[in-house]
């Protein structure tokens, strides 16, 4: 690949980054890490700044404590040290252990977007989400509270009447019709 070739695709990539980088929002930073102070009952910088959160949140441990917050012993060995892949490791292990407690894949991040700082405002999405499903659950949550499922039965009654109406959709609309409309102009030859 030439010189010319790796520029533009290193430009591209940075444009990506910074794309990822502006849903970043510092407000709900501080309130996701204002609720992981509460719910493991220890004191540090809740600052929203990009680099504080990464700071906070890099080796995993503090991850892992609120998901045994949340559900006690569903991380069993939390790691400790200096050791990249074992820190890594505790990453892993918290996404797993929101996946099994109800998040999505949409929810959840993958470890490097924590680790490597790729992509902080997805740790917040996961933290929100969490948040949420513990909400749901009858613990101290974050944000807003998640929707129930509204399921609808009808009578057979009720849905025979449904069927009997014609919808709009079926191109009858009281007569009017599209016959005679032209859109744009014609071809001259």
């Amino acid at each position: 690949m030439n010189t010319v070739m790796r520029a533009q695709k290193s430009g591209f990539a940075h444009v990506a980054w910074e794309k990822v980088q502006s849903k970043y929002d510092v407000v709900q930073a501080y309130e996701a890490l204002e609720w992981i102070k509460e719910m493991i009952g220890e004191q540090f910088d809740t600052s929203g700044d990009m680099d504080n959160v990464y700071n906070q949140l890099k080796d995993g441990r503090k991850l892992c404590q609120l998901m045994n917050s949340i559900v006690p012993n569903s991380i069993p060995k939390i790691n400790n040290g200096e050791n990249s892949f074992k820190l890594m490791e505790n990453i892993a292990r918290f996404v797993q252990a929101a996946k099994i407690y109800g998040l999505t894949d949409a929810e959840t991040f993958q470890t490097v977007d924590l680790y490597e700082k790729l992509n902080l405002h997805q740790v917040i999405v996961c933290l929100f989400a969490l948040g949420r499903k513990a909400q749901k659950q009858g613990l101290r949550g974050l944000g807003p509270k998640e929707s129930d499922k509204n399921e609808r039965s009808f009578s057979a009654e009720t849905l025979k009447q449904g069927n009997m109406v014609i919808s709009t959709q079926y191109g009858y609309n009281k007569g009017a019709t599209q016959s005679g409309m032209n859109f744009g102009n014609t071809r001259h030859m």
